[in-house]
C-alpha cells in the first residue's frame, strides 16, 4: 500500500475498535510500519472525525512533526516493538471490555483452551504495570511480547502485532474472545490447564497452518 491507502486503513480499523466494542470512545490506537517508521493515530481525537491528514508519522528514533495533531500518547511501545520485532508490520492497542478486567487482576491468559497458541506462545502474558506513555511501560510491554505477538497490560488493556492491519485486528479480537472465555471458567470453578507438552503440539500445528496459508 502507498502512504495515502495506509492513511486511510487505519481510520477503517480505528472506526472499527468502536463499532466492535474494542475500544470505546477515544481510547485505544493504532499504527502501521512506513518507511523508516510508522504512522499512527493522533492524540485526542474521536475516531469518526479521523481524516488522512491526520495520521502522524514518527520515526524510529521517535522524531516526527510538530504540528496540529501529536501522535498518540503510547507512540513510544509502538516504535518500541517496530524496532524489537522486525517482522512486525501493524500493531493494535485497545482496551477490549474483558481483556481489561483480566488485566485488573494482574492475570495472564494461560492455556485454558489452545487457542491461546494464536499469540505465539503457551501463555498471554501480562505486562507489569506502568503509567501509559512513558518508556518504562514500553519495556515492560517488550518483555511480555517476547515469543509472542500479544499481551495484556497490567490496569489498562491489551496489545497485538502482526505482519499486516487486519490480521493485528483479529488478533485483538481473539484476545477479547479468550478473555472473556477464561473469565467465564473462573466464575465456574478452577479451569484444567493444558500442559506444556499438549501446547508444544498445538503451537507446531498453528505454526505449519500459517505457512501453508502463506502458500
Amino acid at each position: 500500500m502507498n502512504e495515502s491507502s495506509l492513511r486511510k486503513n487505519i481510520i477503517k480499523y480505528s472506526k472499527l475498535l468502536n463499532q466492535t466494542n474494542l475500544s470505546p470512545l477515544r481510547s485505544g490506537n493504532i499504527s502501521v510500519r512506513y518507511k523508516d517508521g510508522f504512522l499512527i493515530t493522533p492524540s485526542g481525537v474521536k475516531y469518526k472525525n479521523l481524516k488522512p491528514k491526520d495520521i502522524v508519522f514518527v520515526n524510529l528514533k521517535g522524531i516526527f512533526k510538530k504540528g496540529k495533531n501529536k501522535p498518540s500518547s503510547e507512540w513510544k511501545f509502538h516504535k518500541d516493538i517496530y524496532i524489537d520485532r522486525q517482522m512486525s508490520k501493524a500493531i493494535v492497542h485497545c482496551h477490549s471490555k474483558n481483556a481489561l478486567i483480566l488485566s485488573c487482576f494482574r492475570k495472564k491468559i494461560p492455556s485454558f483452551h489452545y487457542m491461546v497458541a494464536v499469540a505465539g506462545g503457551e501463555d498471554i502474558k501480562c505486562a507489569k504495570y506502568a503509567t501509559y506513555g512513558t518508556s518504562k511501560l514500553s519495556q515492560n510491554i517488550i518483555k511480555a511480547l517476547k515469543g509472542r505477538s500479544a499481551c495484556l497490560i497490567e490496569n489498562h488493556g491489551q496489545v497485538s502485532f502482526s505482519n499486516n492491519l487486519s490480521a493485528a485486528f483479529e488478533l485483538a479480537q481473539e484476545v477479547e474472545y479468550l478473555s472473556e472465555q477464561y473469565l467465564g471458567c473462573l466464575r465456574t470453578g478452577k479451569p484444567k490447564i493444558l500442559s506444556k507438552s499438549q501446547m508444544r503440539k498445538v503451537l507446531l500445528k498453528v505454526k505449519n497452518y500459517k505457512q501453508n496459508k502463506k502458500g
